[in-house]
């Protein structure tokens, strides 16, 4: 298969999609590769490497989009791109459509192949492309918000872990998942006062078990949050329903019962934000004002520390990508349901319920293309 690794245009993102160890990898299984030059350049990988690992570096991504059969990237193409998507390539990338009408209907309209880094799913549930990546987003909102919370940035002028005779701050995290949990792990180790709300009573009994004592586990309602958001120094957003919007835990209202310079860092802002006055900024411009309360939403969090965020999204990737090249993008989602579920939009169809249902567009079965038995 002819595989090609465009630079990524989005503002401030400087991971790249293929290290060159995998590179080598998917030369060796006799694969041919084209990679943009200085693609790797922002993660610590020269175009040397890549070439060393048989790769073709080109000088313009035009000539990659209009070759390669499959395009690996890591984040949804964004505009200057989609009119370089074409009918039959498969696009392997963090999508995240539910969060942008526009983007959905311009992968429908190129008749590509969309398969979302984040909706592949194990049976036990876990998302594996999308567990590194929040991984490192959990630990870096803890990392931004605390220093946003600096006076001179706009925030209340409280360090998180207190000295003593201070009490330390309050983190509030909106979410137990694995953004939520790593968020926990970084503001209990600051020596904050952290609280973790969630719907999911089996999973607050896991973290009340393996999370320290100053971490505190609490079912999550609306009078709940109201309640908790009074005192919070910082709160982080991170909610996932794969595939689909984030629901709004707090709204513009809300914002009147917090603390003036209180900071929300909203790391569900990739899927619409869990916060009604959220919108997406970058790491140029990563924070605004909204009645007094600091709001970050970077989409884009892990790109702030490439080279650690691309070792370990390649990590998990790698395999995929080698399946999907080996065997074609439908024998080998027709042989590993986790990746099937991967599958968004095909030849101008939408194959993923939660996206269908964020725009109310019609909904196929991704096992029609395959030539799979329906799933029960």
């Amino acid at each position: 298969m002819l595989i090609g690794v465009p630079k990524e245009i989005k503002s401030d993102e400087y991971r790249v999609a293929l290290t060159p160890a995998g590179a080598e990898m998917l030369a060796g299984a006799g694969h041919e590769l084209l990679i943009e030059r200085g693609a790797g350049l922002g993660s610590g990988f020269s175009d040397d490497f890549y070439e060393a690992a048989g790769a073709a570096v080109l000088d313009t991504a035009d000539e990659i989009w209009e070759r390669a059969e499959m395009i690996l990237k890591v984040k949804e193409p964004i505009k200057p791109e989609w009119p370089k998507m074409r009918s039959g390539q498969v696009i392997f990338t963090y999508f995240h459509f539910a969060a942008s009408e526009e983007l959905t209907r311009a992968v429908i309209d190129s008749g590509a192949i969309a398969i979302a880094y984040e909706t592949v799913e194990l049976d036990t549930g876990e998302l594996p492309l999308l567990t590194p990546m929040s991984e490192v987003a959990g630990r870096m909102a803890v990392q931004e918000g605390a220093k946003y919370l600096e006076k001179p940035q706009g925030g209340l002028g409280v360090l998180l872990g207190g000295v003593p005779g201070v009490k330390p701050g309050r983190v509030l995290i909106l979410g137990g998942g694995v953004v939520g949990t790593n968020a926990a792990k970084m503001a209990s180790g600051l020596g904050a006062s952290v609280a973790i709300m969630d719907i999911n009573l089996d999973r607050l009994r896991y973290l009340d078990d393996v999370m320290p004592a100053n971490v505190e586990t609490l079912f999550s309602t609306r009078y709940a949050i109201r309640k908790q958001i009074q005192e919070a120094d910082l709160i982080i957003g991170a909610v996932l329903i794969p595939g689909a919007k984030a629901p709004n835990l707090i709204t513009k209202d809300d914002l009147s019962c917090m603390r003036e310079g209180a900071v929300i860092c909203d790391v569900a802002i990739d899927q619409g934000g869990c916060v009604e006055t959220m919108k997406p900024t970058t790491h140029n411009d990563p924070v605004y004002t909204v009645d007094g309360v600091v709001h970050y939403a970077v989409a884009n969090m892990p790109g702030g520390v490439p080279r650690t965020s691309t070792l370990a999204l390649t990590n998990a990737t790698l395999p995929y990508a080698i399946e999907l090249a080996n065997k074609g993008w439908e024998k080998a989602c027709h042989d590993d349901r986790a990746l099937r579920l991967g599958v968004s939009i095909v030849n101008g169809h939408v194959t993923h319920n939660g996206v269908a249902e964020a725009f109310g567009m019609e909904f196929r079965l991704a096992d029609q293309f395959l030539d799979v038995p329906a799933r029960t």
